[in-house]
């Protein structure tokens, strides 16, 4: 049973983060049509989308901690899979930023209901695996997303290809409401003990230091990766001159299929070489995520397009790299019935922080530099992407060596499963 939902949870999560993703292989036309600023369309591409994910995910994880995750599950795909479409039907942009409004709050109960789950049919020895195969879900759908959104979007429209994406999403609503089944749950709570507050949920993961360099960590990696995904089909468009289906198809295969080939590699990396010595289950997303910095550096440098085009292919393929091993850390600290709260919470503040600022903040930048360096304004700008995931990448290493530190210290506070290595 547990490789099937496991599979349809991989296709929730890629059906999900291809209604949020398509609108960056669209923003050009959509910003050329409704005349608006980089700034404008990072607000619309994240803060708007990520406000209501974040904040909506906690009190929907409350409820999935108690009730049925799967009933959960497949209705927020009914509300987001909706609004894809009506996206499409936009007139304004406070109506497509009403509509992705929307769209955040469909997909805040689909993640940690769906983490819960798996913590619920997977033990920690093979969770990093399986959670990093989860993972592996945006990935999928960046590679749905950039093809429809791109070939569509260049053949018939960006109104044409939201409604493709939309309708697309609703099919898979119908197979998560048919054959998506409640998993046993690994331990029973009593109802009382189920009523957890979010200060409690807090407390229990604050006194972990792993933990909370995990966070601050995740937080900064994540930041930057909207920022990627959000700007780099513009990037490629303005300053190497890519056509909206060239930039769709060939970030379809680095983003989409290197992507999630590198994120399960990550997760399958951590579970091995953390058997051993359980600080390599932080050390190699920490190793990962220092290579993206580098490689987007390389990028955005403006080095020759041989440079520029391997260094886009590896950072593409370990752009995700630490997320498995970050899911399956947070899921293993937290006790088992407050485990979609802690997802929800390790999520508000990723998203709220990390994918609400980030490409608003890449936006805001491009147009403060438009005047002084023209078309070069976005590629300046995106500069920050690897700052940010070097500054992550040293929380991760310090989270390694705080895992090491809790394991081999008798009087520290344990687990709510012993970490193996």
């Amino acid at each position: 049973m547990a490789p099937r939902i496991l599979g349809i949870l991989l296709l929730v999560s890629a059906i999900a983060y291809m209604d949020r993703q398509i609108l960056a292989i669209l923003i050009e036309p959509i910003k050329a049509e409704l005349g608006l600023s980089d700034t404008q369309a990072g607000l619309l591409y994240g803060f708007t989308f990520a406000a209501f994910y974040a904040l909506l995910g906690i009190p929907i994880a409350k409820i999935a901690d108690r009730a049925s995750r799967a009933r959960i599950i497949a209705r927020s795909l009914f509300v987001f899979s909706t609004m894809t479409v009506l996206c499409g039907a936009a007139m304004s942009y406070w109506q497509l930023l009403a509509a992705r409004m929307v769209v955040g709050i469909g997909e805040a109960g689909t993640n940690p209901a769906s983490q819960s789950m798996i913590a619920d049919l997977y033990p920690m020895q093979r969770r990093s695996a399986a959670m990093a195969i989860f993972a592996a879900g945006p990935h999928l759908g960046m590679l749905i997303g950039f093809a429809i959104g791109g070939v569509l979007g260049q053949l018939l429209g960006w109104r044409q290809a939201f409604v493709a994406a939309g309708c697309l999403s609703l099919a898979v609503t119908l197979l998560a409401r048919v054959s998506l089944r409640e998993p046993e749950r690994v331990a029973q709570v009593p109802r009382a003990a189920q009523a957890v507050s979010v200060k409690e949920a807090v407390r229990v993961l604050w006194r972990h230091s792993s933990t909370r360099h995990v966070f601050v960590g995740g937080t900064l990696a994540n930041m930057a990766t909207a920022a990627l995904t959000g700007w780099l089909p513009s990037f490629l468009m303005r300053s190497h001159g890519f056509s909206t289906s060239t930039t769709g198809v060939l970030l379809a295969f680095v983003l989409g299929v290197l992507g999630g080939a590198g994120v399960v590699l990550g997760g399958w990396l951590a579970d091995r070489m953390g058997k051993q010595d359980a600080s390599w289950r932080m050390k190699m997303p920490a190793t990962g995520v220092l290579i993206c910095a580098v490689c987007w550096a390389f990028v955005f440098a403006d080095l020759g397009a041989t440079v520029t085009v391997a260094a886009l292919v590896l950072g593409g393929a370990l752009l995700t790299f630490h997320i498995g091993p970050t899911f399956a850390l947070v899921q293993s600290v937290a006790p088992t019935h407050m485990r979609a709260l802690a997802a929800a919470l390790l999520l508000f503040v990723s998203s709220f922080v990390g994918f609400g600022l980030g490409p608003l903040v890449v936006g805001r930048l491009s147009d403060a530099l438009s005047d002084n360096h023209g078309i070069d304004s976005l590629r300046i700008a995106m500069l920050l992407v690897p700052v940010l995931f070097a500054w992550a990448a040293l929380h991760y290493y310090a989270a390694a060596r705080a895992l090491r530190a809790e394991n081999d210290d008798p009087g520290a506070e344990p687990a709510a499963e012993a970490i193996p290595g």
